[in-house]
């Protein structure tokens, strides 16, 4: 199983940014799609971006769109999440994802439509004056 390791987090001020690293153990060409989701205490998992590996498709949830960004690292084995103006009630926990399933040789696959079964142990953002 890839291992995912989450790095970038800390603490900024509201408005200041961020960008996180996911580093794999293995390369990401073949799988299907990257994403990354963050958690709140108490609140359940939530899906911010994601990216196909078969169209460059992106996603973007309506909270982050216009602030975040997600792309591929410049090493084969990671991706980043861009994150600017960073608001105090941004959920705290952000985790890397992979859809292990090789990618399709042609068409196109959705990065929403991917079933995410490769996790990180999450890095820690924290918004506060």
């Amino acid at each position: 199983q890839v291992q995912l390791v989450e790095s970038g987090g800390g603490l900024v001020q509201p408005g200041g940014s961020l960008t996180l690293s996911c580093t794999a153990s293995t390369l990401l060409y073949d799988y299907r799609a990257i994403a990354w989701f963050r958690q709140a205490a108490g609140k359940e998992r939530e899906a911010i971006s994601c990216i196909s590996n078969t169209d460059d498709g992106t996603y973007y949830t309506g909270s982050v769109a216009g602030r975040f960004t997600i792309s591929r690292g410049q090493a084969a084995n990671t991706i980043e999440l861009q994150m600017d103006s960073l608001k105090d009630e941004d959920p705290d926990v952000y985790h890397c994802a992979i859809d292990t399933r090789r990618r399709p040789s042609i068409g196109t696959f959705p990065c929403r439509d991917a079933k995410y079964d490769a996790w990180g142990q999450g890095t820690q953002v924290t918004v506060a004056s």
